[in-house]
């Protein structure tokens, strides 16, 4: 087969998967997160085994276990995170608006201070007023909170979050025990489909994506647990209102670079600001939660459990979330870190055997 009907097969291919899963997106959610957890899972099993356990032993320890959690988080956290979701949606306007008074008004204090005689020479003293600036700050606001909203209903449309989120606790724990049990079967019957020519390039390509999701899944998940942790305990230990709520979500959302950081620095900067005014003592232990929680993953914990060869540039895994949620829904977002792996891996493989090539040189036929 000439090599331009082989990339036309492999695209169409492509777009035939790429079809399948936007056809299919709103089912897909548990069977994709049973994949992930299986290939995160599969060498624990492997341990498990050697130790003298059955690998339906070693699976079934493992649905045991992640049941037991489950009902640990329903029965001990969800009560508590639910309660501060629903206070945090209540009070949310009410601390936006007091953050932007105290806002207004302490910034035309300073400019009328420091600079209100040059400004209202310039004419732009009604600009650098308390009004102006809380018209300028809810305008901003405003539009900050229409795309946060907008972003989230792209995600979870409707009332199927619920559905969603109840079919995912249900039925992924039970595909992930199968998958478990027929995972090198899985992964034979996958090789044997690899024609022979291609076996030590594709072999060695998947070792490569391997190492990259191994690093970035099985590391970066064990970050986002402890950082979870740290941050909903150190705020609610220092009082901060609806802090396991902040810091819970700050430490799911650190799989995305920055997202979960700023996450944890902004809200809680907001409600220690509101919440301590006019002193500023809550803020500061805030701000020292998230800063040492930060300190502690980009010092310790990521280059430990993570490592420096993921090979994901932030900007392409930010860039892969967005646009798999915006296509595929909350199945997508599962699936973005995996595809944007491989697709780096693919690309680096691509300008590698590029750089030689007689297309890259200009070389004729005979020359090549």
């Amino acid at each position: 087969m000439r090599i331009e009907w082989q990339i036309a097969f492999w695209l169409l291919m492509l777009l035939l998967f790429g079809f399948g899963v936007y056809l299919f997106a709103s089912v897909l959610a548990p069977f994709v997160a049973a994949l992930v957890l299986g290939y995160i899972l599969d060498p624990v099993v492997g341990r498990l085994q050697r130790l003298g356990l059955s690998r339906t032993a070693a699976a079934l320890v493992i649905l045991l276990l992640f049941i037991l959690v489950l009902l640990v988080v329903v029965i001990g956290v969800a009560p508590i995170l639910g309660r501060q979701i629903v206070g945090f949606a209540e009070s949310l306007p009410e601390y936006v608006t007091k953050l932007q008074g105290l806002v207004s008004d302490e910034t035309s204090a300073l400019i009328q201070q420091y600079g209100g005689e040059w400004l209202s020479k310039l004419g732009l003293d009604s600009m650098t007023s308390a009004e102006g600036i809380q018209k300028s700050l809810g305008n901003f606001v405003g539009q900050g909170v229409q795309w946060f909203g907008n972003f989230l209903k792209s995600i979870w449309s409707g009332g199927q979050a619920l559905v969603g989120v109840v079919t995912l606790a249900v039925i992924t724990p039970v595909v992930t025990f199968y998958l478990l049990l027929s995972w090198p079967e899985m992964v034979s019957v996958i090789r044997s489909l690899i024609p022979p020519r291609h076996r030590a390039t594709v072999f060695e390509l998947s070792a490569e994506i391997d190492r990259a999701l191994a690093g970035f899944l099985r590391g970066q998940s064990l970050v986002c647990l402890f950082l979870g942790v740290w941050y909903g305990g150190g705020l609610t230990l220092i009082g901060l209102n609806f802090g396991f709520l902040i810091g819970l979500s700050a430490g799911l959302l650190s799989f995305i670079p920055y997202v979960g950081s700023l996450t944890a620095l902004v809200f809680s900067a907001v409600v220690a600001i509101v919440q301590g005014w006019p002193h500023l003592g809550l803020f500061g232990l805030a701000m020292a939660v998230v800063g040492s929680g930060q300190f502690l993953e980009g010092n310790i914990l990521s280059p430990k459990l993570v490592g420096g060869s993921v090979g994901l540039h932030p900007v392409w895994l930010i860039f892969a979330l967005l646009a798999f949620a915006s296509l595929f829904g909350f199945a997508g977002m599962i699936l973005a870190v995996p595809l944007a792996a491989a697709t780096g891996v693919l690309i680096r493989f691509a300008a590698k055997r590029y750089k030689p090539s007689a297309l890259f040189h200009g070389l004729g036929p005979d020359a090549a």
